[in-house]
């Protein structure tokens, strides 16, 4: 009889459910991740934060390169599990490896499907300006995220969120429906559904989703700064060098788009529509800081300098 878990995850979004699942002592047969790659700027070979708690409990773990690798089919056949629990692995899995669990595949997904299916759910909810997103666990087909439904929890957006603030909170409420959706499916609890309602989509962000058009409105650019935080973080050019902007709010107001419109103790800049007051920002290769420390000992001429 099948008995235990493959875990499949890679970044720290996952690290949560697997604490939950080594706390409530479920047998954990394998930790699968992504292959170690090179970080930082040394490039340095590291473990993935799945790995890294994964190899502290002394779990066994495997990176395969290619998940439709015969010998790799054959070691899951062989382990026989209950389940297949799937969080922010990073590769499509395979009917091959969907096929071998009793339950079949599960994954956690950071949004309320249909809406945002695809591999940045959370970073296009924040700069789509939602006020509500959630977590689903979904039974996994050969579809991108188009499996049906088995549960969804809503979690309300705050407005000091971004992107790294709010994938911690769906980390954690997903930890706990994993926990549920397991327990209930067991006890033959969850009928899945067929996904409801138009379908939306969150594609892999790229470095220059981050550049800022001045022209749209300032709440807009603030959900950009928000939903591309901490990666590839929203960015613009003032006198030919790149800035980050961090964070920022938007207020009332009206100036010519990208113009600096107060650069004395705070930094303000027209838009589309609105005025954005700049509260944190990150010139190239140094440390991110307040506007203040920005404009000190800078020469930025208001109504004169303007972000392109």
């Amino acid at each position: 009889m099948p008995a235990g878990i493959i875990f499949f995850g890679t970044p720290e979004f996952a690290v949560p459910t697997l604490k939950s699942l080594i706390e409530r002592r479920e047998k954990i047969l394998l930790v699968i991740t992504q292959p170690d790659k090179p970080k930082g700027r040394g490039k340095i070979i590291q473990p993935c934060e799945t790995k890294k708690i994964a190899v502290e409990f002394g779990l066994n773990v495997a990176q395969p390169e290619k998940l439709k690798d015969e010998s790799f089919i054959k070691m899951l056949k062989e382990l026989n599990p209950e389940f297949g629990i799937v969080v922010a692995y990073g590769k499509i899995l395979p009917k091959e490896v969907l096929e071998i669990p009793e339950y079949g595949c599960i994954n956690l997904h950071a949004s309320l499907l249909p809406k945002y299916r695809g591999a940045a759910p959370i970073q296009w909810a924040l700069i789509k300006g939602e006020k509500i997103t959630g977590v689903t666990t979904m039974l996994i087909d050969e579809g991108l995220d188009t499996g049906p439904v088995l549960l969804q929890k809503e979690v309300p957006i705050e407005d000091e969120d971004n992107a790294q603030s709010l994938a911690h909170k769906l980390s954690i409420v997903g930890a706990e429906l994993i926990i549920e959706t397991i327990e209930k499916m067991r006890k033959g609890q969850i009928q899945p559904k067929p996904q409801e309602g138009e379908a939306s989509y969150a594609p892999q962000l790229k470095k220059e989703d981050g550049k800022i058009n001045w022209n749209a409105p300032a709440k807009e650019i603030v959900n950009l700064i928000r939903g591309t935080y901490p990666w590839p973080c929203a960015y613009s050019f003032l006198k030919n060098e790149r800035v980050k902007i961090i964070k920022a709010e938007a207020l009332a107001g009206k100036a010519p788009a990208g113009m600096i419109v107060k650069a004395k103790d705070e930094l303000i800049v027209g838009t589309g529509n609105g005025l954005l007051k700049i509260l944190l920002i990150q010139p190239e290769g140094k440390k991110v800081m307040t506007a203040k420390e920005f404009l000190s000992g800078r020469k930025i001429n208001e109504t004169m300098d303007s972000f392109s």
